[in-house]
């Protein structure tokens, strides 16, 4: 009997020898990516969203599909640094450069919140060579709404 178990057993193994293994490689597909093309756009629209810890900059058509956009955080900064005006002027000077590599040339600025960034974002804005036709404020007021914040004692 002891014959018998060996002989089958060197059977088993014989077959797991003669039995080619094969590796499937699945092959990635290139799928075909869009290059962005220059879409030529003159006349837009920036919306500036000002708060106390971020400002982030959009810039959108006159139908309102958004170009570029940007802000403090991708402009590098980080933490409390985010709200201050310098973190503003530069997400507004990239912002604005995206913008013109499409063609942008002429901008309504609207702006909303009490955040530090706003007036140097106009100005980075002008400075990086848009031409800012207008400038609005539609920074939300409430008619006796939530509760505000408690005041800070420093």
């Amino acid at each position: 009997m002891a014959e018998k178990k060996t002989a089958s057993t060197k059977k088993a193994t014989d077959e797991k020898k003669t039995a080619p293994t094969e590796k499937v490689v699945a092959e990635k597909k290139a799928t075909p990516t869009k290059e962005k093309l220059a879409k030529h756009i003159l006349e837009g629209r920036v919306y500036i969203q000002a708060t106390f810890n971020n400002t982030i900059i959009t810039i959108t058509d006159r139908s309102g599909n958004a170009i570029a956009w940007g802000s403090a955080g991708t402009a590098g900064f980080k933490g409390a640094r985010k709200g201050t005006p310098f973190a503003a002027q530069l997400a507004a000077t990239a912002t604005a450069r995206k913008a013109i590599a499409q063609g942008m040339k002429q901008v309504a600025v609207l702006v909303k919140g009490p955040g530090s960034g706003r007036e140097t974002a106009i100005r980075s804005l002008q400075s990086a060579g848009l031409e800012i036709t207008s400038i609005k404020d539609v920074t939300p007021i409430p008619h006796n709404g939530c509760r505000p914040p408690k005041q800070r004692r420093v």
